[in-house]
């Protein structure tokens, strides 16, 4: 009777791992598939516009028609619930939160955020800048309109709209992240929810006057079913977090199978002769500081001639 019962609660997680998709750092068994198998599971992983993706510098080009945006109920004061979907925690947004503007073709509203991370000091970045991942990032999915859904939006190449911003590690806390890292504590397990009160999203991201230098590809979402269907955009202006807010944050939720949210990310994927656009303020920016490390490397062989 005992193994009648043992039997009766194995066959149910067999069946959920079986259906589910995992990261690189969880394991179910065999059948549950790892990001270099996702397109087994999900055919459309394997397609040729998959984000994440390596943006190399050098290789981007300057797009004179990528203007700022408008962003729309950024600085509402609202009531946002926050929940633990197994593989990630997703903060869900009011349709009034809305985003214009960047070349993008519509008005698009606000779905949810959520964010990628590493663990045990590794960086947990999904996109790449030159190679290098960063501490965390935050991504920003809007709809367009009038699309109802991401099942009526992935039907159009640039259905989805997803802002991307980098983190990068600071020695001081960054005190506009502790009522995320407090919801993030309170939602451990798989389905578990809270709500964030008085939450503006502008007290995470930077106004609007601060963000236009960004790249802009055209790629997919980056967890299955993989749609291809997103107009990306990473800005250039990285948000900060300290260490011990990071390792805060990577020691709170758990993936479905019950093991630590560690290293939620996918690896980058092929650019298949897709092409990165600069918005010209950026290219400036990175002009700058190109310029500051080389007058930088010159003081440094000056000083090594002298000595």
């Amino acid at each position: 009777m005992g193994f009648s019962l043992y039997l009766l609660t194995l066959i149910p997680l067999l069946s959920q791992c079986t259906a589910q998709w995992c990261y690189q750092s969880q394991y179910c068994d065999e059948t549950c598939k790892d990001p270099n198998h996702w397109a087994t599971q999900f055919p459309r992983c394997g397609g040729l516009r998959q984000s994440p993706i390596n943006i190399v510098t050098s290789k981007v080009r300057i797009n004179t028609a990528l203007p700022p945006f408008n962003f729309i109920g950024h600085t509402d004061i609202i009531n946002i619930t926050v929940e633990n979907k197994g593989h990630s925690a997703h903060f869900v947004l009011p349709q009034s939160v809305r985003l214009t503007g960047g070349a993008l073709p519509g008005h698009y509203r606000a779905a949810q955020f959520h964010f990628h991370w590493g663990g045990n000091g590794r960086p947990g970045s999904e996109h790449t800048i030159d190679g290098e991942r960063f501490p965390m990032e935050l991504h920003i999915v809007h709809i367009k309109e009038p699309y109802g859904s991401m099942a009526e939006a992935e039907h159009d190449t640039a259905g989805i709209a997803l802002l991307a911003f980098l983190f990068e590690e600071t020695t001081d806390n960054n005190p506009n992240m502790d009522a995320v890292i407090a919801a993030l504590g309170q939602v451990p397990n798989n389905g578990s929810s809270t709500v964030i009160p008085n939450f503006r999203l502008s007290d995470i991201i930077p106004a609007a006057k601060d963000l236009h230098s960004y790249y802009r590809y055209v790629g997919s979402m980056t967890t299955p079913g993989c749609e291809q269907a997103v107009a990306w955009t990473l800005f250039h202006r990285t948000l900060s977090i300290s260490g011990r807010q990071l390792e805060t944050i990577v020691n709170q939720c758990r993936f479905w199978t019950g093991l630590p949210m560690t290293d939620i990310f996918r690896p980058t994927q092929p650019l298949d002769g897709r092409v990165v656009y600069c918005s010209k303020s950026g290219t400036a920016q990175r002009s700058v500081i190109n310029l500051q490390l080389c007058i930088f490397s010159v003081v440094l062989m000056t000083k090594a001639l002298i000595h």
